[in-house]
């Protein structure tokens, strides 16, 4: 299992514009139509990452603790299909309602918005304020396949809860590590 860090853009970044496929409800959605009004919270995820299926019960439960608040979530896959076919878009829908996600999951076809972002594994974990300026990037928690350690969502729920009380968020963030993007190959 490859281990790869964020890129971790740098705080205070726009959130760039995108404007992508929703593999469930198989609407175009863009980033303006979809955040929240306190924040968005931007994860690049896929189906078969080790790192990603480990995660998935959090995200869910950090999608449903703070839905009604204000923050909106919205998950990306930016994943090269032609060469890992389990992420295609149907298999996406599939995985979006076994895992009972409550936001959108995204398609990134061209992978222009992974390079937006600057992602690079997955999960990738952006936190923007109500106004799109990025202030977290980073690990959803400590918890990482087979070491044992709660998962909990500890960094990016005391990154949430601080936006939304109006507290200072440390900006000493660990990266997130996951799966490298699969990229396609370049022609």
């Amino acid at each position: 299992m490859a281990r790869t860090e964020s890129n971790m853009l740098a705080l205070g970044t726009v959130a760039p514009e995108f404007s992508l496929l929703d593999t469930v409800s198989q609407k175009t959605m863009n980033l303006h139509a979809l955040n929240g009004s306190k924040g968005t919270v931007i994860m690049f995820i896929c189906n078969h990452c080790p790192f990603v299926i480990h995660v998935n019960p959090e995200i869910t439960r950090l999608a449903k603790d703070y839905e009604n608040m204000g923050i909106r979530f919205i998950a990306i896959s930016s994943n090269d299909v032609e060469n890992y076919p389990e992420d295609a878009p149907h298999f996406m829908r599939l995985k979006a309602k076994a895992e009972n996600y409550t936001f959108p999951y995204l398609y990134d076809e061209h992978q222009e918005v992974a390079k937006d972002y600057n992602a690079a594994c997955t999960p990738d974990f952006y936190l923007f304020n109500g106004k799109l300026k990025l202030v977290y990037r980073g690990q959803l928690d400590d918890s990482r396949p087979g070491n044992k350690l709660p998962l909990n969502g500890k960094d990016l729920r005391n990154a949430i809860d601080n936006l939304l009380s109006g507290k200072k968020i440390d900006s000493n963030q660990k990266p997130s590590i996951g799966c490298n993007i699969k990229w396609k190959p370049k022609v």
